[in-house]
């Protein structure tokens, strides 16, 4: 979760198929409400709790592990270490 103003930005993952983070309460509570575990992003306001924008985020994207507000930016992306863009993108200097 990340904090622009009075707007949380949080990051939604499904659980983890296995491990450490099965049979949560959190599993029931969304069976009895019949909703699924989604992955993505919602835009909250914290002074009325509602959620102003979502994302979802569907493939092979199931967990984000952070989430991060760029003040300023205007045309934020993702970038895939499989492809060559990251190679002109990124640059990794030695600051000698």
């Amino acid at each position: 979760m990340s904090f622009a103003g009075k707007y949380a930005v949080v990051g939604l993952s499904q659980p983890r198929e296995v491990g450490t983070f099965q049979g949560l309460p959190l599993d029931e509570k969304l069976t009895k409400a019949g909703a699924a575990p989604r992955c993505g992003l919602m835009v909250i306001d914290t002074e009325t709790g509602d959620t102003l924008h979502w994302l979802r985020i569907e493939g092979i994207v199931e967990e984000l592990y952070d989430v991060i507000v760029l003040p300023g930016v205007k045309r934020p992306m993702s970038l895939g270490f499989q492809s060559d863009e990251i190679h002109r993108i990124i640059t990794i200097g030695d600051d000698e």
